[in-house]
């Protein structure tokens, strides 16, 4: 077996051991998840979740959901998508209660510059600060899946999970993602 494929079965060990009441074994999910799930909550909620305190608040209401409903998760594979729909169910909600409806993405945008073009100049900080600007350009939709799929390196079929929709919507919102955001990034050649 190789090591992703190890890590995935000791993560569903852990997962029903959660769900069999394991006090343990849901601090060590929550330890293994919250530091990448903040980071998700902030890029999610843009300037607002920016402020540590709110999406630490955040943090912890996904976290309540999550022991609250862990025993009705049926496949304990499906954990980290199942996880990611509860926290952007959370996101969401924030951000409708507060009229916004669109998300930023302000941190990592190295890696999202990086998958977006293969130009290794993007990773530079002028260009991140390009990145940061070209992003809040693309829909909530697209910038969502690149998120998923660049940060938290995600699977097709977690992102589906996790976003409500088919694979097949998943591969067309990161082609159009990537596609947007070289054509904004890229300078236009003028004739």
């Amino acid at each position: 077996m190789t090591e992703p494929q190890l890590d995935r079965l000791y993560e569903r060990l852990v997962v029903l051991r959660c769900q069999s009441g394991d006090a343990a074994a849901f601090r060590e999910i929550v330890a293994r998840y919250s530091p990448r799930l903040r980071i998700y909550l902030r890029q999610m909620l843009g300037a607002a979740g920016r402020d540590a305190h709110s999406a630490d608040d955040v943090l912890q209401d996904v976290w309540f959901d999550v022991f609250r409903s862990l025993g009705r998760l049926e496949d304990a594979g499906a954990f980290a998508a199942w996880l990611y729909r509860i926290a952007r169910d959370r996101a969401f909600r924030i951000l409708r209660r507060r009229g916004v409806v669109t998300m930023t993405r302000m941190d990592a945008a190295s890696e999202v510059a990086a998958a977006a073009t293969p130009d290794d100049a993007l990773a530079n900080g002028e260009a991140a600060a390009i990145v940061h600007a070209s992003l809040d350009r693309l829909p909530h939709e697209q910038r969502e899946v690149l998120l998923l799929r660049v940060v938290e390196e995600m699977s097709y079929d977690q992102i589906a999970s996790a976003v409500g929709c088919n694979v097949g919507t998943v591969r067309s919102r990161l082609h159009y993602a990537k596609r947007a955001l070289r054509n904004i990034i890229e300078p236009k050649e003028r004739l």
